[in-house]
């Protein structure tokens, strides 16, 4: 018994050691044969810094393995005829890899910080680099030579000429030259103005009057210096003739004319005449642009006297007044033929005179005349 117990105990002590020189053995195996995963590990672990990862965290530690799993890896499953293990040393470099710059994506990537390279290259003058389009260096429009003539009108002209805005100059306008048909024959009348001088002082002249079959039966002319006081308005004084009705007669005359708002052409003249005669004269016109050639002229004129004169058929206060509506065509601007309707009426003690001597104090004409100026 004791020997068997002998043999036994001897028998197990060399399987133990058998057994111990195996697992030495297969540990050192393990250890070269791994060699190649961990290099391939420490591969996959290199720095990405040069992708900017732009929020990467550092890969966790790696945390010991505990004794069963370490005697676990120093299996030699390559010697047993198993499939060796995927390695996990590969699993926390992976995990600081940034995808985003790899193509794979990243689904809560945030975008990346520009690197110093980046932002140099957004200073950079491309246009100098042949990037973009070069600046031109001839312009568009080629600039002419200079000429000969270019040179003249840059030399001041050695004579004196005339300021432009203080020549002379002169204007004629026909306002009114028209014919009706009167009773008894044809009647023709006149009225008309022009100037000549500068902008700021002229001679004005004036004139008005009407013929009754052959027989002047007014007609004046006046003669005035004219002083400009604003942009629109000039004050005249002078001397005004009166040739018909009755004997001729001389007024001093003083007075204002020009445009008024809305474009109304106003004359007011006051008149101061032998043996203590006064008078007043104001007319009004407005000229309306039916189109650009046909134009609506309306005008009014009202005369009043400050005493009875019965030679001459003028009786004190208001004397007579005049409206008219003309239609004219122009052709040209220097050429307008009309058409029109002229009413004119006496008033007061002038009314009366010509009753007692058997005229009418009202009439009602149409006319046909012609407006010029040159």
């Amino acid at each position: 018994m004791n020997i068997n117990r002998r043999d036994t105990t001897l028998t197990a002590l060399t399987l133990a050691i058998s057994l111990a020189l195996a697992n030495a053995a297969s540990a050192q195996s393990m250890q070269h044969g791994s060699m190649p995963m961990e290099q391939g590990a420490q591969t996959q672990t290199q720095d990405h810094s040069a992708h900017q990862a732009p929020t990467s965290k550092p890969a966790p530690a790696k945390k010991p393995a505990t004794p069963a799993k370490k005697s676990e890896a120093t299996i030699d499953h390559a010697a047993m005829g198993h499939a060796a293990p995927p390695a996990k040393a590969a699993e926390p470099a992976m995990q600081g890899m940034d995808h985003s710059q790899m193509g794979h994506g990243s689904p809560a990537s945030t975008p990346a910080a520009p690197t110093a390279q980046a932002q140099s290259m957004q200073g950079m003058d491309h246009s100098q680099m042949g990037h973009g389009p070069a600046a031109p260096t001839q312009p568009r429009t080629p600039i002419p030579a200079v000429t000969d003539a270019d040179r003249k009108a840059a030399i001041a002209p050695e004579h004196a000429h005339p300021v432009h805005d203080n020549s002379i100059k002169s204007y004629v306008l026909l306002n009114r030259l028209e014919t009706w048909d009167a009773d008894p024959g044809t009647g023709f009348g006149w009225e008309g103005q022009g100037w000549i001088g500068t902008d700021l002082n002229r001679v004005w002249l004036r004139s008005e009057g009407e013929r009754t079959d052959g027989q002047t039966e007014s007609a004046d002319l006046e003669v005035l210096y004219g002083r400009s006081i604003s942009t629109w308005w000039d004050v005249v004084a002078g001397v005004r003739h009166d040739f018909k009705p009755g004997a001729s007669q001389n007024f001093a005359a003083i007075g204002v004319q020009g445009l008024a708002p809305m474009k109304f052409e106003v004359s007011a003249t006051a008149y101061l005449g032998e043996g203590g005669q006064t008078a007043a004269n104001v007319e009004a016109e407005y000229e309306l642009l039916l189109t650009n050639r046909l134009i609506l002229q309306p005008l009014v004129e009202v005369t009043a006297y400050g005493k009875n004169d019965p030679l001459r058929g003028i009786g004190s206060g208001l004397s007579t007044a005049e409206a008219g509506l003309r239609l004219r065509y122009e052709f040209t601007r220097k050429f307008a033929p009309y058409i029109g309707v002229v009413y004119e009426r006496a008033f007061g003690n002038t009314a009366d005179m010509r009753r007692e001597h058997g005229e009418s104090f009202e009439d009602t004409r149409l006319v046909i005349g012609l407006r010029t100026w040159f």
